[in-house]
């Protein structure tokens, strides 16, 4: 069976071996963030609908269950906003109902928690991972291009509702973009937002791999740790490096060689990847990065974007 809406299982650093469920199409979202490793947001909408069929959603899970061993997580992300498919509901309560013993997991910006229903719809989730990259409404703006309804002190009223409402595992995310979000103002906000919101964890992030907007640069260790000595917080972690993920059982060493084999032939770029190898753009993304740490693969800035071609001592 071709999987539409399943992609992985990936090697996540925070999920161990998940199983990707992408309820939307790429690059439907409420946010054109500068830094998405998914690139530029096609379709910037709040419109909620059934924008992938939950027939078809539902199909996929059980076919893949009755032929795969089980993953940790099963997590709705992917190519843009899950909570924009108003049937996510739906696909929680059959995943819950029907394949047992297997937590869900939400990857979310949370701009849409201020509607009840989104918040009803994802309540029976193991672990929500919601992101407020930004607590005042200028960097909101800068960081995250949001869709224009949106605004920032209503989307941290919708998480605060959440948490009152929400008996699991909420897990914050905060990307860092260095210059934007961490001056002392900025990061003054943003603890005021976590106490507001009260997570089980804030997990501070920063870039992977190029966003749409190439300034843009990943935060060093030191810059991170900085920021948890301000906000002396006791629930503040720093995402665990890549290296990391090849330790993870979840790692396939075939995908790897897939990608090496690839672009041993011609340079690619993220999308040429994801298209060539028909794997989720996510999911390339995360072995990119193991590539480049290992020193087997490097990126050049050219005209169509980012290419990726072998280091020499690659093979």
């Amino acid at each position: 069976m071709k999987y539409n809406h399943l992609f992985g299982p990936v090697p996540s650093r925070r999920l161990g071996i998940s199983l990707g469920v992408d309820l939307v199409p790429l690059k439907t979202c409420t946010l054109n963030c500068i830094y998405c490793e998914c690139g530029r947001t096609t379709n910037l909408i709040l419109e909620r609908k059934e924008y992938v069929p939950f027939t078809t959603v539902k199909e996929e899970l059980t076919f893949y269950f009755a032929n795969n061993p089980k993953p940790d997580y099963i997590t709705f992300s992917g190519s843009g906003e899950p909570t924009l498919n108003s049937n996510i509901g739906d696909v929680l309560h059959f995943i819950t109902n029907h394949i047992h013993n297997i937590p869900v997991a939400v990857l979310t910006n949370g701009t849409l928690f201020s509607i009840k229903q989104v918040r009803e719809d994802i309540k029976d989730a193991a672990v929500v991972i919601p992101s407020l990259d930004a607590a005042t409404k200028k960097i909101f703006r800068k960081i995250n291009r949001p869709y224009p309804q949106l605004d920032i002190d209503k989307i941290i009223e919708g998480l605060v509702r959440f948490r009152k409402e929400y008996s699991g595992q909420i897990w914050l995310e905060i990307f860092i973009v260095p210059g934007m979000n961490d001056t002392e103002h900025e990061l003054t906000a943003l603890k005021q937002a976590i106490e507001k919101i009260e997570p089980d964890q804030v997990q501070l992030n920063t870039l992977d791999r190029p966003g749409p907007v190439s300034t843009v640069r990943a935060a060093t260790r030191q810059e991170l740790e900085h920021i948890m000595n301000f906000w002396q917080l006791d629930n503040v972690a720093i995402i665990a490096d890549v290296s990391e993920r090849k330790e993870l059982l979840s790692y396939r060493t075939d995908t790897e060689s897939a990608i090496l084999g690839t672009i041993a032939r011609r340079p690619c770029t993220l999308k040429d990847l994801s298209e060539i190898l028909g794997l989720q753009i996510n999911e390339v993304n995360k072995y990119l990065s193991v590539l480049e740490a290992d020193g087997k693969i490097k990126m050049v800035k050219q005209k169509r974007g980012f290419f990726y071609q072998l280091k020499r001592t690659a093979l």
